[in-house]
């Protein structure tokens, strides 16, 4: 992982929620801790899987 790109992510994130809030404009993510926490618990289980090293190639098994 590289440390300044996840700054810089963060930053950018910052000043867009910022910039959305000041406009009066809805946030297209949770904005509840609940939501923010499927999202976190998505990537995790994403990553876990990979890490495993198991899965299916779905389009494979589907012929694609």
């Amino acid at each position: 992982m590289s440390t300044p790109l996840a700054a810089l992510a963060l930053l950018t994130g910052l000043l867009t929620g910022g910039l959305f809030r000041f406009l009066s404009i809805p946030i297209p993510a949770p904005p509840e801790l609940p939501g923010l926490l499927g999202i976190v618990g998505l990537f995790l289980g994403y990553r876990l899987v990979d890490h495993l090293e198991i899965g299916v190639d779905l389009l494979d098994v589907l012929g694609l």
